[in-house]
């Protein structure tokens, strides 16, 4: 079985009508460096949410939430496709947000979507994605980058970025591109770098790294001050972190009790309910936010960040995607 686009409860894609638009793709990886690119456009951008691509047939449901003792229905991932509409009508951008990669059926996924947006007359396609070096933390993020056709390696080198000579980039970030090539379609994937230690955790510098260069290309106007702000942040945050390793290592250094954590393999207790690690100053800190960002799509930027400073945006991912809705 083939995905295929739901466009239930949201408007149409038959509807739009678009100028000279341009597709970006977003997954989940590491460091969160894509999804944390798709995001910031999204709302910056205000973004409108446009209609949900099911593939049901290629997800399988992975585990289901408990609340309170009661188990909840097991959910799969979503695939949503969003859309802003250039003032200056030069492209217009589509944004597909994946919530997961498929484990099996990537290629025909991957055609599917192409289709579906080629009907809506997407002209190029985009894909965000990390590459993983030795890089100083302390240095800025280098942004690689692999394109479909000549005039977009040309592009590349003339924006002085560092050519993806070799090698393969994994996932939909790349096999998405394939696709593309397959229907004629020009497609570039930019990689932000971060450094390897850091690719468990949130590393918004290479997202920026990205979005400077996706903006050079484009033409838009997208303020990335409240990114940048973030990059100083958990630059603070990252450099305390290493301190700490360092300290550990050195010798005489006090070792842990040697308790280990939860294996996981059946439940995973170690990840506390949303209620337990938020106090009650938080929660209504988010749902003022929430509230706030209702009525104002700029406030979907600060309350995006407070999420992921509280490392809880996937317990309210959905409503937050809603917003855009």
């Amino acid at each position: 079985m083939t995905p295929t686009p739901n466009t239930e409860n949201t408007t149409t894609t038959e509807k739009l009508q678009l100028t000279h638009p341009w597709l970006v793709a977003v997954w989940p990886g590491m460091g969160n460096v894509a999804l944390g690119a798709g995001y910031y456009l999204l709302s910056k951008l205000s973004m409108q949410g446009v209609a949900e691509f099911e593939a049901n047939d290629l997800f399988d449901v992975d585990y289901v939430e408990v609340k309170g003792g009661v188990i909840q229905a097991g959910r799969r991932p979503r695939n949503r496709l969003f859309v802003w509409k250039d003032p200056k009508r030069q492209h217009d951008l589509v944004v597909f947000l994946g919530e997961a990669q498929p484990p099996v059926g990537k290629y025909p996924f991957c055609r599917q979507l192409i289709a579906h947006v080629r009907e809506l007359g997407v002209e190029r396609v985009f894909t965000f994605a990390a590459m993983a070096t030795q890089m100083n933390p302390a240095h800025r993020s280098r942004v690689f980058g692999a394109a479909t056709d000549p005039a977009s390696v040309a592009e590349i080198k003339r924006l002085e970025l560092e050519v993806m000579e070799d090698g393969h980039i994994g996932g939909l970030n790349g096999v998405l591109l394939g696709a593309a090539t397959e229907n004629g379609l020009r497609g570039t994937c930019l990689l932000g770098e971060m450094p390897h230690v850091f690719v468990q955790v949130l590393y918004p510098k290479a997202a920026l790294a990205i979005l400077e260069v996706f903006v050079t290309i484009t033409g838009i106007d997208l303020d990335l001050t409240e990114l940048a702000e973030q990059v100083q942040v958990m630059d603070r945050q990252l450099g305390k972190l290493l301190e700490r390793q360092v300290e550990e290592l050195m010798p005489g250094a006090e070792q842990s009790d040697g308790s280990q954590p939860p294996d996981g393999e059946d439940g995973q207790a170690a990840e506390p309910a949303e209620e337990e690690r938020l106090s009650a100053k938080d929660r209504e800190q988010i749902e003022q936010l929430f509230e706030q960002a209702a009525t104002d799509r700029a406030k979907t930027v600060e309350l995006k960040k407070e999420l992921d400073r509280l490392g809880v945006f996937k317990e309210y991912e959905d409503r937050f995607l809603d917003l855009f809705a």
